[in-house]
């Protein structure tokens, strides 16, 4: 079935006008990729920049030699003058609601940076603002794109060779946002509680609720139980630079480890399942060990197209070739934000937090 998508994704990049995509806010620094990504390719056209921020919107402009026709004020003015069909969400966490509600109203589909939601009660006016207005809404996380995906795919969901999973250990995060430099409006919402819903906790907490979200098929779990940290104070006054969350399920559990305080960036999991494991390595490979046999090192092919990045991915969803699946559907990231604000609350309280 992928091969056939593939196929016809490719004869829509030559045959196709090219997906006209707008970009709401320039304050997430993952702005970058998307304009490297968006600026230089045949099927995408960046047709509109919505940033209130004059200071911020220059500086783009001057970085990366965009024509100031494109920038706008508004994020309602930028879709009725560059009408674009779809829009990469690049604000705060907090604003996705908003931008989702105007965007829905004109029909256009949404993108966004992950997480979905600060609250449950946002990601439930996001999921019925795109019923009402006939929207996709789509969650992006670096993780999706990584080849070794197709590893933990085959072994847990297709051969079954793990059993049922009985723990998940999944490490997020890196040495912490002003450590490596990011840009100061990226800074100022990432170490703001309202406008992130936390601090690594969300930043972080979210790949690892993702992911065991994706393979155990959209379950919500039983329990959530967190423990967050300040080990720097001094830089993280406002938030959590540091924590870790247990879901349970009938038959298993996760431990997400999310943090800003690891000596190096890492995204990799342990998945133990009743009869292996499988330990991935950055994005590419994986430590494989089933049954009785030796443990081995595998490398995995690199993802086909349309599956192989957000803004491929993101057109062939506009174009009704594929629809949201796994990791990027707005199911799974509800109960992502279920998990997170249960941990939140959970540590908060002390407590472990029963989803109901």
């Amino acid at each position: 079935m992928r091969l056939l998508i593939c196929s016809l994704f490719i004869t829509s990049l030559f045959g196709a006008e090219p997906l006209r995509l707008g970009i709401v806010g320039l304050e997430h620094g993952h702005v970058t990729g998307f304009l490297r990504r968006g600026l230089n390719r045949p099927d995408v056209k960046v047709v509109g920049i919505a940033e209130p921020n004059a200071e911020i919107a220059a500086r783009y402009v001057k970085n990366y030699k965009l024509d100031p026709a494109i920038i706008f004020t508004s994020l309602e003015e930028m879709l009725e003058r560059a009408h674009p069909q779809a829009v990469a969400t690049m604000t705060s966490t907090y604003d996705h609601k908003r931008v989702v509600e105007i965007c829905a109203a004109r029909g256009v589909h949404v993108m966004m940076e992950k997480p979905l939601a600060v609250s449950v009660e946002h990601a439930k006016a996001i999921v019925a603002a795109a019923k009402k207005g006939n929207i996709q809404v789509l969650v992006n996380y670096e993780t999706t794109w990584y080849p070794n995906n197709q590893i933990l795919w085959k072994e847990i969901k297709e051969l079954h060779s793990l059993g049922e999973i009985r723990k998940a250990v999944i490490r997020d995060g890196h040495e912490g946002p002003k450590e490596i430099n990011v840009q100061p409006e990226f800074f100022a919402w990432l170490t703001d509680p309202v406008r992130n819903g936390a601090g690594a906790l969300f930043d972080f907490g979210c790949y690892g609720a993702n992911i065991m979200t994706w393979l155990m098929d959209n379950q919500r779990p039983l329990t959530v139980t967190a423990v967050t940290q300040r080990l720097k104070p001094d830089i993280y006054k406002n938030v959590d630079d540091d924590a870790t969350i247990i879901i349970t399920y009938p038959h298993g559990q996760a431990v997400i480890q999310a943090s800003w305080n690891w000596p190096y960036s890492r995204k990799d999991l342990d998945i133990y399942g009743q009869t292996g494991y499988i330990q991935t390595i950055a994005g590419q490979g994986a430590r494989v060990r089933i049954g009785k046999a030796a443990e081995e090192t595998r490398t995995a092919p690199a993802l086909a197209a349309p599956y192989d990045e957000p803004l491929s991915y993101l057109s062939a969803v506009v174009r009704g070739e594929i629809k949201p699946e796994g990791q990027t559907s707005l199911e799974n990231n509800v109960i992502v934000t279920e998990i997170l604000a249960a941990a939140r609350e959970s540590a908060a309280t002390g407590k472990t937090i029963t989803l109901k």
